[in-house]
């Protein structure tokens, strides 16, 4: 049995869903300024911070929410951001790495959106409380 939402419930979803899209909007913008579009720092993201060792394109697919072409393709276009290399162990899969130009893009980067969390920690946790 889901319980009633009330005005405030709608009030603090809404301030929710803005902050969310306040701080998409600085990750896009510090993306945007380092050179690189807001979807090459995701592939940057998920291919440094793949939790079980290098990733595949189908695992970082999967972090990703994407189809598995479509990272081809995003990978293809990183600009010298990735590298893919055949799997030792099963030649028919790519693994993923990040080239030293991707590792410093993506460490300023990492820096500036923990940095922005910090500022806005506050606020964020004022509106997860208010939803209960």
């Amino acid at each position: 049995m889901t319980v009633a939402l009330r005005d405030a419930d709608y009030a603090a979803l809404a301030r929710f869903r803005h902050a969310i899209r306040v701080f998409e909007r600085f990750s896009e913008r510090a993306a945007r300024a380092e050179g690189i579009t807001p979807t090459q720092h995701q592939l940057l993201l998920a291919v440094r911070g793949y939790p079980h060792g290098r990733p595949s394109i189908s695992g970082v697919a999967e972090l990703l929410q994407q189809e598995v072409h479509s990272v081809v393709e995003l990978v293809d276009r990183a600009d010298g951001l990735v590298t893919k290399e055949p799997d030792p162990e099963d030649r028919r899969r790519q693994l993923l790495r990040l080239t030293h130009r991707g590792e410093r893009v993506l460490e300023r980067l990492s820096a500036a959106h923990r940095d922005e969390l910090r500022r806005s920690r506050s606020q964020l946790r004022a509106l997860l409380d208010a939803l209960g």
